[in-house]
C-alpha cells in the first residue's frame, strides 16, 4: 500500500506536532491505483486536512511516481466515537479548538433553518443577488469579494445572507465566519470599549475572520465609531483576499449620516438591488410554500394568488399560512372562496394597484402624445420628458421590477434607471417640475 510510504515521508517533512495532530489520525480505507481513500474522525477534521495538507500529500505522491492518484477524505464512523485517554484530563467546560481558530464563542447569529439556497426562489428580480451570494459562499474565483444587497423588507436579503452562512457551515466548516447585524456589531464594540479590550475586537474582525456578513447596514447612520471600526475591518479583509457581504434597506449612497470613506467602501464592490418578485416568481413562491404547508392548489388558485398578492414575499407567506389555517378549521381542501377571503384579509380589500401601462397611458394623455410615441425610439424633448416622468412615477407608485417598467416602453432596465435619476435630480432643483410630478402623482392616486 502507498499510504504507509506517504506517512513516512510526511513524518520527516512536517513538525512533530503537526504530524501527530493532522496526519497520524488519518486511516487508509483503501486504494485501487487511482483513488486513495483516507478517513478522519469527523467532518471538520477532514475539511481542515483537505484545505491545508492535500497539496503536500499530492506532492508526496508525485515523488512516489503516483501522480495520477486522487486523494479523497471522508468521515470514518469507526473513528468518530474514539477518544484519547488523555482527553479525560481535559477540562470539559471548554470546547477544544483548532490551531489559528479564535477563542471564545462563535460569532454566528442564530440562522433561520429554512433560509438556504435551495429554498430561495430565483427570478428576474433577484437573480444577480443570488448568483453573487452563491459565488461568495463557494469562494469561486470569479466571485466579487465585496457585495452589497439593497432590498426592502421581506424581499429576501436576510434569506441570502443566512444561505451563505448555512453553506459555509455545511460545506466549509473551517471557514471563520462572522455573521451579525450592524446593531450587534455596535453592541460588541461598546462592550469592548467599556472593558478596555479594543485589541480583542480588532483581532476578531480583522485577523480572525474569513467571511464577514453584516445585515441592516442602514442602522449605521450616525454611529461614527462603529463606522470607523467597520471601515478598518473591511480594508483589512479585502486586502488579504477575504470576503464581505452587506445587506441593507437603503443603498450606500442613500444612507444618511454616513462617513464618505465608509460609504465608498460599502459601494466598492457589487451593489445589487432585489425588487419585488414578478408574476412568474410569485407563482413559484406560492407553489413552493403551498407544498411546504401540504396544501393542494390548482393552477387557477395559484394564478389568482399570484395576481392579487403583490409586494414582498411575506405577504405571500401570510396568505398561504392563512389559507392553511382556514382549510384546517373548515376541515376541507382549499377552495377559491377561501382564497378570496384570505386575499381580502392580507391585502385589506385594496383596489387593484397601478401598473406601468396604466401610468404610461395616463401621462401620455396629460401631455397629449400617443402611447406609440412614448414607445418609439425618438429622443425629442417633447417625448423624452413625459417618457421619463412615466418611468419615474411607475417606479414610485408600483411594485413592478425595473425590467417590467421598461417593457411598457420598449426599453431595458438601464434606461429606466437613467430616467429615474434624471427626474429625481430635476425634482430636487426645479420647482416647476416638482409641481408637475406632485400633481400627476395626486391624480393617479385619486384614480386608484
Amino acid at each position: 500500500m502507498i499510504w504507509p510510504e506517504v506517512r513516512s515521508i510526511l513524518h520527516h517533512q512536517l513538525s512533530e506536532s503537526e504530524f501527530n495532530l493532522w496526519i497520524e489520525p488519518l486511516r487508509c480505507l483503501g486504494e485501487d491505483g487511482r483513488v486513495l481513500d483516507l478517513a478522519g474522525p469527523d467532518r471538520f477534521f477532514c475539511s481542515w486536512v483537505a484545505n491545508n495538507y492535500l497539496a503536500v500529500i499530492d506532492k508526496t505522491l508525485i515523488q512516489l511516481d503516483r501522480a495520477g492518484v486522487q486523494v479523497r477524505f471522508r468521515v470514518d464512523p469507526s473513528l468518530a466515537g474514539q477518544s484519547d485517554p488523555a482527553d479525560d484530563k481535559v477540562d470539559r467546560g471548554e470546547q477544544l479548538r483548532l490551531p489559528s481558530m479564535p477563542r471564545g464563542r462563535s460569532r454566528i447569529r442564530t440562522l433561520h433553518p429554512r433560509y438556504t439556497f435551495d429554498e430561495f426562489m430565483v427570478g428576474e428580480s433577484n437573480a444577480l443577488a443570488f448568483s453573487a451570494c452563491e459565488a461568495i459562499a463557494a469562494n469561486a474565483s470569479e466571485a466579487e469579494p465585496c457585495v452589497f444587497i439593497n432590498a426592502g423588507t421581506g424581499l429576501g436579503k436576510s434569506h441570502l445572507a443566512h444561505a451563505v452562512a448555512h453553506h459555509l457551515y455545511n460545506h466549509a466548516p473551517s471557514t471563520r465566519l462572522c455573521c451579525l447585524t450592524s446593531q450587534q456589531l455596535t453592541a460588541e464594540l461598546v462592550r469592548h470599549i467599556k472593558n478596555n479590550s479594543m485589541d480583542q475586537f480588532k483581532e476578531k474582525f480583522q485577523r480572525q475572520c474569513d467571511v464577514l456578513l453584516v445585515e441592516d447596514v442602514q442602522t449605521l447612520a450616525g454611529r461614527s465609531k462603529t463606522q470607523v471600526e467597520l471601515a478598518e475591518a473591511v480594508d483589512c479583509l479585502l486586502e488579504s483576499g477575504r470576503r464581505v457581504l452587506f445587506t441593507g434597506s437603503l443603498s450606500p449612497r442613500d444612507i444618511p449620516d454616513l462617513d464618505a470613506g465608509v460609504r465608498s467602501r460599502l459601494g466598492s464592490g457589487l451593489v445589487t438591488t432585489i425588487n419585488p418578485p414578478d408574476l412568474k416568481t410569485r407563482r413559484l413562491i406560492i407553489q413552493r410554500k403551498a407544498n411546504y404547508h401540504k396544501l393542494v392548489l390548482d393552477d387557477d388558485m395559484i394564478e389568482y394568488l399570484a395576481e392579487k398578492v403583490r409586494g414582498d414575499v411575506r405577504r405571500l407567506e401570510s396568505a398561504i399560512v392563512g389559507l392553511k389555517a382556514k382549510s384546517n378549521l373548515q376541515k376541507s381542501p382549499p377552495t377559491m372562496a377561501m382564497i378570496q377571503e384570505v386575499v381580502s384579509a392580507v391585502m385589506g380589500n385594496e383596489a387593484p394597484g397601478l401598473s406601468a401601462e396604466a401610468i404610461r397611458d395616463f401621462v401620455a394623455a396629460q401631455f397629449r402624445v400617443s402611447v406609440t410615441d412614448l414607445q418609439s425610439k425618438s429622443r425629442k424633448k417633447e417625448l423624452a420628458f413625459p417618457r421619463q416622468i412615466s418611468m419615474y412615477l411607475a417606479r414610485k407608485l408600483t411594485e413592478e421590477a425595473l425590467a417590467g417598467i421598461g417593457k411598457a416602453f420598449n426599453r431595458d432596465h438601464s434606461t429606466v434607471v437613467h430616467s429615474i435619476r434624471v427626474i429625481t435630480e430635476a425634482v430636487a432643483r426645479n420647482g416647476s417640475i416638482r409641481g408637475q410630478v406632485e400633481h400627476l402623482t395626486a391624480r393617479l392616486r385619486q384614480r386608484n
